[in-house]
């Protein structure tokens, strides 16, 4: 599209013709030879003598290129710039951590999948995360793993893309067989201290029970509460089982009320997708968009113009006023 900064500019189209009303003719003095035999010399010449002035004419080529000038330097004048298409910048939101459990149970064939029959809680899981990450465009998502200890997969990022590559990657037991349910929540806390977003969201998701952190899962969703982390925890596991195998539904209630989070209980992977669309209908933040045009000046094509015109014009007429004087 396009607009003019100045478009007042073209009030000064009838300038040069107001000039030429307004404005006296341009007289200049010539040094003249008196003769005593002027006389003679007019009446051997046979033309009629008059008066000294000299009119020049331009010709109607001239005068309307001079005025084609004129126009192109007025619409430099009025500062012509290409607007382009609007484009939308929305601001993050919020960091969402997504703590995953790749223990060895993880591997168990006994989460029913949307149409029935069983896959592997680590197969539901991954469809049900990438589907959660596509949705995050104003949103940074980090993901951590956690078996035997937990490591940062991804900081925060808006690279979705990697983010969703990240989660086809994960394999059971790569972290190691174990649950070190405490620290993967202080590995996230660490890695929300270099975030200056104010909401902060940890989605953990585990099927068994902590057995090999350093710090207990209590004491960690204690420091997060402190450093205004969210928790929201997420069992997928058999509360009846023993051992690793074993989850304690109580002790991720425990740790999601501390920070003002919620549980919950995904039974089957339909149930597990409504747990993240619930969590990101409690969570949702207010997006600020900022939106704005590219502009392109186009000064420079009417100012370009106008002088390649002109100095051909000049040109012309010097080269035509030599050849009319040969």
């Amino acid at each position: 599209m396009l607009e003019f900064a100045f478009a007042w500019a073209v009030l000064a189209l009838p300038l040069p013709l107001l000039l030429w009303w307004g404005l006296p003719p341009h007289r200049e003095r010539a040094s003249a030879l008196r003769v005593p035999f002027f006389a003679d010399i007019v009446a051997a010449s046979g033309v009629q003598p008059g008066t000294g002035a000299v009119v020049r004419r331009r010709r109607r080529t001239q005068a309307a290129l001079l005025w084609f000038i004129w126009l192109l330097l007025v619409v430099a004048l009025m500062r012509p710039n290409w607007v382009g298409e609007p484009i939308v910048r929305t601001e993050v939101a919020r960091d969402i951590m997504l703590a995953i459990d790749l223990s060895g149970s993880m591997d168990y064939r006994d989460f029913p999948g949307r149409d029935g029959q069983p896959i592997s809680r680590h197969r539901a899981v991954q469809q049900v995360v990438k589907a959660f990450i596509a949705e995050r465009e104003s949103d940074r998502v980090g993901l951590i793993v956690f078996g035997d200890k937990a490591y940062i997969q991804l900081p925060f990022t808006r690279d979705l893309a990697t983010a969703s590559t990240l989660v086809d990657l994960m394999a059971v037991a790569m972290a190691g067989p174990q649950t070190a349910l405490g620290d993967a929540i202080g590995l996230s806390i660490h890695a929300f201290e270099s975030s200056s977003i104010e909401e902060r969201i940890l989605i953990l998701l585990t099927d068994g029970n902590d057995t090999a952190s350093r710090m207990t899962p209590i004491n960690a969703a204690a420091i997060a509460e402190r450093n205004g982390v969210e928790i929201y925890t997420i069992g997928i596991g058999d509360p009846q089982a023993t051992g690793e195998d074993r989850v304690d539904f109580s002790l991720l209630a425990d740790i999601a009320g501390r920070t003002g989070g919620e549980f919950f209980n995904a039974e089957d992977e339909n149930a597990l997708a409504a747990v993240y669309q619930r969590i990101d209908e409690a969570t949702a933040a207010e997006v600020n968009t900022e939106s704005w045009r590219p502009r392109q000046s186009l000064v420079v094509w009417p100012a370009g113009a106008a002088l390649l015109i002109g100095l051909a014009t000049l040109a012309g007429m010097r080269f035509g006023g030599r050849r009319n004087g040969a």
